[in-house]
This record gives C-alpha cells, structure tokens and sequence, in this order.
C-alpha cells in the first residue's frame, strides 16, 4: 500500500514528505482470545519526526483476509 502523498504537510513539524502504509491488529473479546487481526487500519507517517496518523479502513475485503487469518494463526 505505500504510496506519495503529494499535499501531506506534517501538524507536528512541517515537513512535506510522509510514508503510509497498513497495519492489521486484533479486537476485543473473542479476536483477542483467538489472536484474530481483523481490525485495518492506514497510516501516514512523516519522514522527517516519526509522527503517525491512523484511519480505519472501509473493510471491504474483511471476509476472505479473516478466514486466512484464522488458518495462518
């Protein structure tokens, strides 16, 4: 997913260059227990000060990316 983001200006230092990305992370309740990553999120992170943004994803690929969660746990 990484991609440039050409109008991202950093709100902690100023700096006009960021890496984004994708993290996956478990739950509450059952996913914990089961160890099951099927909460999605995007990141933007400035390359100057480390600084992150996180944004949930739309989720519109949660059913297959779960069930291979499940087997590769």
């Amino acid at each position: 997913m990484p991609s440039e983001n050409l109008s991202y200006k950093c709100p902690k230092c100023g700096a006009l260059e960021a890496e984004t990305g994708e993290i996956r992370t478990t739950g509450g309740g059952f996913s914990r227990y089961m160890n099951l990553q099927n909460q999605k999120f995007g990141y933007v992170a400035c390359a100057n000060c480390g600084f992150c943004e996180f944004y949930r994803d739309s989720g519109k690929d949660k059913g297959w990316k779960t069930v291979l969660d499940i087997l590769s746990n």
